[in-house]
């Protein structure tokens, strides 16, 4: 069996080397095509939709991605049908961001996939681990929200402002704070 890249272990949630060349280079791309996208008229909605589709790994109908946008790669995120991504976005996609229909997410949110190694050495050389995180369908993310690795929010639920979201949140739920907590269950 073949030895598998630093990306394939990346998405596998394997310890991996993001200093690997073939990842530096990707990202290097990534960086380049963010730089044109967030220099983009903001009011040349062809161009920007465009320009989205040619970054995420998915986009759907209907999908607005204010400016500016930082993303680790882009190609491991998708997004479904009606989703607007507001300003200043974080997505820290070195492992899967799967973002589903109708997903609303405010100014300054930050998805991140990447966690640094707890063993000293394995940290000093730089090594991490990727775990994924999953958006469901008819989700409101308010503004300020940190959703850490491996993190599911289930469908039709709002994570209120400022909140880091540490656990799974499950389906219909209203949740707030750090750690972010469910508050009550949404109709």
């Amino acid at each position: 069996m073949a030895e598998l890249t630093e990306k394939e272990k990346s998405l596998a949630e394997l310890l991996y080397q993001p200093a690997d060349a073939a990842l530096v280079a990707e990202r290097e791309v990534t960086k380049q095509k963010l730089t044109a996208y967030n220099r983009l008229n903001p009011l040349d909605i062809t161009a920007r939709t465009m320009a989205i589709a040619d970054l995420f790994g998915h986009a759907g109908q209907n999908c607005v991605v204010e400016q500016p946008l930082f993303c680790t790669y882009g190609s491991n995120t998708t997004v479904g049908d009606n989703f607007f991504l507001n300003v200043d976005c974080k997505l820290l996609d070195s492992g899967k961001i799967t973002i589903g229909n109708n997903v609303f997410i405010a100014p300054n949110v930050c998805l991140i996939t990447e966690e640094h190694a707890l063993d000293v050495k394995q940290r000093l050389a730089g090594l991490e681990y990727t775990h994924p995180i999953t958006i469901e369908d008819n989700v409101w993310i308010a503004a300020g929200v940190l959703v850490l690795p491996g993190v599911t929010i289930g469908a039709n639920s709002v994570i209120g402002a400022g909140s880091v979201v540490t656990k799974d949140i499950p389906a219909n739920s209203l949740a707030v704070g750090n750690p972010c907590r469910v508050l009550r269950q949404l109709n």
